[in-house]
């Protein structure tokens, strides 16, 4: 009798064990779906958030096709996690339609690039290579995983590549006028020398790159000469005083 209680307790320790390893082993499934659910949450919301911001650039509508396509394709990751969820199924259809509006618009496109201006805030040119920086790093990763052609990829990573140096130079090149306008000849020669580096190690050299260059040498060139013609002007003074010294000490001394 004592033995059959034994056994019982035995066995009934092992069910325990094995039940709380199996609940256990689902809340980990679970967790472990709730972090991916999130995941793909908050790349449809950074998603969002950049097709928003597109507005203050001039980007293509493939660029505006890539976003929405990559936020379907979390949406559908997430209903694949959670079938039962309503709210994801709606979402996904919604995104389709976006796709399908991205497309039309893709198609209507010109082709033709906009003219970029830059911003005389400081903030918004920060925020706007801030926002060209996540694109590129987006296009890559969906050239990783193989979402986007290569050559669509080289295409559009190439035209931001090309805008974040636009932006660099006027925003240098601007400085270095104000500077020049203030007198400032030395913080002005310093910020045209960094726009002219940066132009000459650029990879692309556009027709772009290659005016801008041509003009910025010729400010450089401008600050030169006025920075030889003032030590020249310097010199002369500095020797006129001199001789004016040895004047006054060799002439003949007066008698009083």
């Amino acid at each position: 009798m004592v033995a059959i209680i034994i056994g019982l307790i035995i066995i009934l320790i092992v069910i325990v064990v094995v039940v709380n390893a199996i609940q256990q082993q689902k809340q980990k499934q679970e967790q472990e779906k709730r972090a991916k659910i999130a995941k793909q949450k908050a790349i449809i919301d950074e998603n969002e958030e950049l097709i928003i911001n597109l507005s203050n650039i001039p980007a293509s509508p493939n660029l505006s096709l890539i976003l929405h396509r990559r936020s379907l394709n979390a949406a559908k990751e997430m209903k694949n996690l959670s079938p039962e969820s309503k709210a994801t199924a709606s979402r996904v259809d919604e995104l389709q339609s976006r796709i399908d509006s991205a497309k039309d618009t893709a198609q209507a496109s010109t082709g033709k690039e906009e003219q970029f201006m830059l911003p005389d805030n400081e903030k918004q040119i920060i925020a706007i290579l801030q926002l060209i920086k996540k694109l590129r790093v987006v296009l890559k990763s969906e050239l990783t995983k193989g979402v986007i052609d290569p050559q669509v990829f080289s295409m559009e990573d190439k035209r931001l590549d090309s805008m974040q140096l636009k932006i660099n130079i006027e925003s240098l090149v601007k400085r270095g006028n104000q500077a020049y306008s203030n007198d400032m000849v030395g913080s002005a020669r310093q910020y045209y020398e960094k726009a002219l580096q940066t132009l000459t190690d650029h990879p692309n050299q556009s027709e772009y790159a290659i005016q801008k260059k041509a003009e910025v040498s010729d400010k450089l060139g401008e600050i030169t000469t006025q920075l030889k013609s003032a030590n020249a002007e310097d010199r002369a003074k500095k020797a006129k005083e001199e001789e004016d010294e040895l004047d006054m000490l060799f002439q003949p001394k007066k008698k009083w």
